[in-house]
């Protein structure tokens, strides 16, 4: 590397407790499983455990080509990186959940 090329590099790291989010603010969540009604069920249950009130049309699902699987997207008004953690916990522990973004 020639030393008229000078790379610089910006620390990105954030603090504990930092998030790049202004809270509240609008955030998607989606999970995705196998297509039954314990999916959704437990979804479903677990956003309202964290959320208080969601927006009419504020759930999506949307079926795999072969209709296996089910995303299920839940757009909700987040007021913290630590309710968006929680949720992200519990459908993380969720055995009907295969993967959540």
């Amino acid at each position: 590397m020639s030393d008229d090329k000078e790379i610089k590099m910006h620390d990105l790291s954030l603090e504990d407790g930092e998030t790049l989010f202004e809270f509240p603010c609008e955030f998607p969540i989606k999970a995705m499983g196998l297509s039954c009604d314990e999916f959704e069920i437990a979804v479903i249950e677990i956003i309202n455990r964290h959320v208080e009130d969601l927006c009419e049309g504020a759930l999506r699902m949307k079926p795999s080509k072969n209709g296996k699987y089910t995303a299920i997207t839940i757009t909700i008004t987040a007021h913290s990186k630590d309710q968006l953690d929680a949720i992200y916990m519990d459908l993380t522990a969720c055995e009907h959940v295969s993967v959540a973004l």
